[in-house]
């Protein structure tokens, strides 16, 4: 398999031969910081404290990820009265309302807050606005976790709008001091036109501070705009549950890709997919995707002479996120306990 820049790619054989097939891979893809960070979180949990320790919910939306920490001893539910009292809980990525933190101190859980720092900016966004006594029109789809933490922040002033569908039912008490929030994972485009919907009948509606969506969602949407146009299909791997993921393949679609799957593995690839028409493969990856299942769909695809990759990239990422602070803090009372020669067993729980 060869992989090479799409905008460094000259012509070659594959090229120009009508029956050449090929991959266009997108880049960015998979892993975004707030992933990585959750995921290790856990990892460096478990190490730290032993297993089990207990995660309110999925980490992050991606089945490989959960069934592979749930091997190393991580546990995972969706309510806090399920973790026994005394244990060690952390929240996913998406964020929980400040009741599970009052739930959890009611139950003597030791919390470690694994949310998104993108997503805490929301969070704070919709505080402060709150407290300013804004009515705070909230996009995003009703039940995703990262809706519900949101909106648990300040509920009397929160109004969901489920796309732009929604906009002609909502009633706000003052046209003049209204915002809006959105969820980070959403399509850019499906937001703006629920924006540009909710402008319209309220011409005030204010905007945050700064683009709520999250960079990479932002990112992945555009590498997979590039690619959808000079796709034949394009495969997106995530689980039906991430909600960026699922809104890759709308994108794609709208690309102008003629047919794009969602796909967790390489065996859930339909054979009958690969028409004799489709010639040109885009694959791309959901921001909670690690890159062991995308290289899993590449071979499948090379094996059916797709051999021939070319990056598709868009754009260039950096960004990192510190660990959460609760464990930062238990990382460095053991590191300065071995340091000073005695031992921090046991110390990290007991603060």
């Amino acid at each position: 398999m060869t992989a090479s820049p799409a905008s460094a790619a000259g012509p070659s054989d594959a090229d120009s031969a009508p029956a050449g097939k090929r991959v266009l891979l997108a880049a960015p893809r998979g892993y975004c910081a707030g992933v990585d960070r959750a995921v290790i979180a856990v990892e460096k949990a478990l190490e730290q404290y032993g297993a089990p320790v207990y995660v309110r919910h999925e980490i992050v939306h991606n089945k490989y990820v959960v069934q592979t920490l749930e091997r190393k001893g991580a546990i995972f539910v969706e309510k806090t009265e399920e973790v026994p009292e005394g244990s060690i809980v952390m929240f996913s990525a998406h964020g929980v309302a400040p009741v599970v933190h009052e739930e959890a101190a009611g139950r003597r859980l030791a919390t470690i807050d694994a949310t998104c720092p993108l997503v805490t900016k929301v969070h704070k966004e919709a505080v402060r606005f709150a407290k300013e006594d804004y009515d705070i029109l909230l996009i995003g789809h009703e039940g995703h976790e990262e809706v519900i933490g949101t909106s648990g922040e300040a509920p009397e002033h929160i109004t969901l709008v489920d796309g732009p569908g929604d906009v002609a039912q909502v009633e706000v008490r003052d046209e003049s001091k209204v915002v809006w929030l959105s969820q980070t994972t959403l399509s850019v485009d499906e937001t703006m036109e629920t924006v540009d919907a909710l402008k319209e009948k309220f011409p005030q509606l204010i905007s945050p501070p700064s683009d709520d969506i999250c960079y990479a969602t932002q990112n992945r949407q555009l590498a997979v705009k590039e690619m959808g146009a000079d796709a034949d299909l394009v495969i997106v791997v995530g689980s039906r549950n991430s909600s960026n993921s699922v809104r890759l393949v709308e994108v794609a679609k709208l690309a102008g890709a003629r047919e794009a799957y969602l796909v967790d593995f390489a065996e859930e690839i339909d054979e009958s997919w690969l028409t004799e028409d489709v010639r040109t493969v885009g694959v791309t990856s959901g921001a909670s995707v690690p890159e062991v299942l995308v290289e899993g769909v590449l071979e499948w695809l090379a094996a059916r002479g797709f051999e021939d990759v070319e990056i598709v990239k868009t754009a260039d990422e950096s960004i990192h996120f510190s660990l959460p602070k609760e464990l930062r803090r238990d990382l460095r009372a053991e590191a300065a306990a071995l340091v000073g020669g005695g031992s921090a067993e046991g110390q990290s729980k007991s603060e």
